[in-house]
């Protein structure tokens, strides 16, 4: 494949690897192809995410040990969305006041981010495989979504209200700066 810019975006955690990206695409013509070479296991659902939220496409990734190189066309003028940021956003302090309620906490951050501290009664389903659980979920029950910083639970935001969830909150600034109970 041909590349016309590479992004080093090793050793950068969420939501690092997509704000470069974004600015990578800056420098290329539409049609060219932007290759992001990543660790943080993460990127893989995230860029894909972003690239179809905003009209990119996403080509693919390549794992070669612990790297994974994405690769993204860009899109032409005509082709791209305006980024949306998902409207209804709560805070952690307000998140916090509800965990003793009747709500749906799902965590999309990757496993091993998961197991390193999360809220308690929180579902892990990391962001990649959030399309194959949505059936096995209460559309009518408010969900929370949380990740590391509100990036990732931003476009888990989305896709959750595009599939007829009624009450979906995006939590920010999320387990970066959680200061609640975590399991």
């Amino acid at each position: 494949m041909k590349v016309d810019l590479t992004l080093d975006a090793k050793g950068l955690a969420c939501p690092m690897p997509i704000v470069r990206t974004k600015k990578s695409m800056e420098q290329i013509e539409a049609g060219e192809v932007l290759e992001v070479i990543a660790t943080d296991k993460g990127s893989k659902a995230d860029i894909a995410a972003w690239a179809e939220k905003v009209g990119h496409q996403y080509l693919g990734t390549k794992e070669e040990d612990d790297l994974l190189k994405h690769y993204i066309r860009k899109a032409r003028s005509d082709e791209e969305k305006a980024e949306q940021m998902h409207p209804h956003v709560t805070s952690n302090e307000e998140l916090q006041a509800r965990l003793q309620d009747e709500v749906t906490i799902i965590d999309v951050r990757e496993p091993a981010e998961y197991a390193f501290g999360h809220i308690p009664g929180a579902i892990s389903i990391p962001l990649g495989e959030l399309e194959e659980h949505v059936e096995g979920l209460d559309k009518t029950r408010e969900t929370f979504i949380v990740c590391r910083t509100g990036s990732r639970s931003d476009l888990a935001a989305q896709k959750l209200t595009e599939k007829g969830f009624s009450s979906v909150f995006n939590v920010i600034p999320g387990m970066s700066q959680w200061n609640g109970p975590t399991a």
